[in-house]
């Protein structure tokens, strides 16, 4: 029963299979949610063509496992992107978990759950995975862990160790995020990092070795990717949802004026949610919002209300398929922190 359900591999999208500008043109002169991504489309390929701008991606939800993970390679492939912020499960327990081998698999949001426990099934809404494959991952980072010296660590730098791993024990799968990003040295932050798969390694990493361990200091994190908007001249954001990645990423502009190095705001800024501002929550407030904060420059921004499956492919097509990318050269940011 169990190799039954898990039978039917889910399949990720390739921007550079379709192209996606006819569609976005078309919007432009319709409305609501289909003119406002036409806008973010533009304003994304004009963050493209600013030699100056340096573009932050910034992922949550489950993303990976819905079939964007090609997606975001190809963008670090084609200097697209220049950093990455996101939650745990995106980058361990999504993307790791497939360089190591496992797959997601179709589901339905209707499936017996506790048959599912039963079986060690994980669901996500209508996706699934092999709950013993992702102790494997669980285990793997605790084995990273032990590898690297007992002393505190960024995610940027854990991250980093998980791409050495897979350079050296090879991609089992067609390509990951973690690898190419540490290829092509975009380095990728998970402010939370014990929120996810990693946690549970890292817990099994500290129990087994309680007088000398590594943690991971969310501090360091932040001063890292400050280092990064110091370094920089513009700052462009893309983001996938909302929730710690928008919000810390957002902060990097106040963190400059804190240290008495101020920098501008955020030049462009495009967000792909679901979320509702009225509640006043952070995954939903606006970009016009975080003006008021001192992070986001106005100018050029635009939110989306539509789910990240389906704008976020239409996009991304359409700046790969327009192709200011071509004129750009990869900033190669993680070698900042080799100094």
């Amino acid at each position: 029963m169990k190799k039954e359900l898990l039978s039917q591999e889910l399949q990720q999208i390739d921007i550079t299979k379709f192209d996606a500008r006819p569609i976005i043109d078309a919007y432009r002169h319709t409305a609501f949610q289909a003119r406002n991504l036409a806008t973010a489309a533009d304003i994304y390929s004009r963050m493209l063509a600013d030699r100056d701008c340096t573009v932050i991606l910034t992922l949550a939800g489950s993303l990976f496992s819905a079939g964007l993970k090609d997606i975001v390679v190809e963008m670090i492939r084609a200097n697209m992107v220049d950093v990455i912020v996101s939650t745990g499960a995106i980058i361990v327990d999504q993307d790791f978990f497939e360089a190591l081998g496992f797959r997601h698999y179709i589901g339905s949001p209707v499936a017996d759950d506790n048959a599912l426990r039963e079986m060690a099934i994980d669901r996500i809404y209508d996706t699934m995975i092999d709950e013993d494959q992702l102790r494997v991952c669980d285990f793997t980072t605790g084995e990273i862990a032990d590898s690297l010296p007992p002393e505190p660590h960024s995610s940027r730098q854990f991250i980093r160790a998980m791409g050495a791993y897979l350079a050296e024990k090879g991609v089992k799968c067609k390509q990951s995020v973690v690898h190419e990003a540490y290829v092509h040295d975009v380095p990728i932050f998970v402010p939370a990092f014990s929120d996810c798969s990693a946690g549970f390694g890292l817990v099994h990493h500290q129990w087994q070795h309680k007088d000398r361990h590594l943690t991971i200091d969310s501090v360091r994190d932040f001063r890292e990717i400050t280092q990064i908007k110091l370094a920089v001249a513009d700052t462009g954001l893309l983001m996938l949802g909302g929730g710690v990645p928008k919000n810390f990423t957002q902060d990097i502009v106040v963190a400059t004026d804190i240290l008495g190095e101020t920098r501008p705001m955020h030049k462009y800024a495009v967000q792909l949610t679901v979320a509702d501002e009225r509640d006043g929550g952070l995954s939903g407030s606006t970009l016009k919002e975080a003006c008021s904060w001192g992070k986001v420059d106005i100018k050029y921004e635009q939110m989306v209300y539509g789910e990240a499956t389906l704008t976020f492919p239409l996009l991304a097509s359409d700046a790969y398929h327009r192709g200011a990318w071509r004129q750009r050269e990869g900033k190669r940011l993680a070698r900042i922190f080799d100094k």
